[in-house]
């Protein structure tokens, strides 16, 4: 497939049920893209035919999903053709952990498509196993855990802005807490744990890392500077790699234990020294709001 910054017209959103895929289609909706939700993946060829037609829309996303049943098993056969026919396409993933996914669906009071009759656990493990080889296969996932809508709209946008190419990456620097798992989309990950943790500072206990005493009392500690110059210079080496290989999208977290302090001062750090580099980034505090 050719570079991915070049933005092909034609995207596939799949991923898991309750993961987030059609807030993710509304982002590309509102983004000028033409959306049809659940095409039996046999039209994908169909629809791709589309792009090229004079008048017609440029951008297509097409949202592919268990509740396709039995077409949903000729996906692989229609993403070869799609190459064979040389039509440029990327896939977005969305997952989320088997936690978030079943208080969903107890918020809606839905049932699982894959388990019409039984627990919507069993139907969410029956669908990740379903999905492995997809998700291995996206170009780019979105682990919308404890992500809010509008995060999850910002990460859309951000991935799909008209980024020139020779801007490399699209870069996403996401903080977290251990406690609540780490991001399952992340490319890398650094712990900071082993920094002074601002919650046994009283008067720093109830402020989260934007603030900039927290900010203050982090970066003063002595290993800060030295991490922050290891992990930079490791991300130096690491970049210009990535982009020859053809890496459109790369997503860094940064844990700590409850993701309020230490994992969201380095995450701005690190947000800041992207930037500086000329690369596109969002940065996201997943866990900033949790108690």
């Amino acid at each position: 497939m050719s570079e991915l910054t070049t933005l092909p017209g034609f995207t596939i959103i799949t991923g898991l049920s309750g993961a987030g895929r059609s807030e993710a289609a509304h982002s590309l909706e509102d983004l000028g893209y033409f959306v049809v939700d659940n095409l039996p993946p046999a039209l994908l060829p169909k629809m791709a035919e589309l792009t090229g037609r004079p008048g017609g829309p440029v951008r297509f996303a097409i949202v592919v999903d268990a509740r396709g049943g039995v077409f949903f098993g000729e996906l692989s056969k229609a993403l070869e053709e799609l190459k064979h026919l040389e039509v440029e396409y990327r896939i977005v993933f969305l997952e989320a952990s088997d936690e978030d996914l079943v208080n969903r669906y107890e918020a809606t009071r839905r049932r699982h498509p894959l388990a019409p009759a039984g627990r919507v656990l069993d139907g969410i493990r029956k669908e990740r196993q379903m999905m492995a080889q997809l998700r291995g296969d996206a170009d780019l996932v979105i682990d919308t855990s404890g992500l809010a809508p509008q995060s999850l709209r910002d990460r859309v946008r951000e991935a799909f802005s008209d980024t020139p190419p020779e801007e490399g990456l699209q870069v996403s620097v996401v903080s977290f807490g251990f406690k609540y798992g780490p991001p399952r989309d992340a490319d890398v990950l650094f712990d900071v744990r082993f920094l002074p943790n601002p919650h046994w500072v009283e008067h720093l206990r109830p402020l989260p890392g934007t603030d900039p005493d927290v900010r203050a009392y982090v970066r003063e500690q002595q290993d800060f500077a030295p991490f922050m110059e290891r992990i930079e210079g490791l991300l130096e080496v690491a970049i210009p790699g990535w982009v020859r290989e053809g890496k459109s999208y790369l997503t860094v977290a940064i844990g700590c234990t409850g993701g309020h302090h230490r994992s969201v001062v380095v995450a701005e750090e690190l947000g800041a020294w992207f930037r500086a580099k000329g690369l596109p980034v969002l940065v996201a505090h997943r866990d900033v709001e949790r108690g």
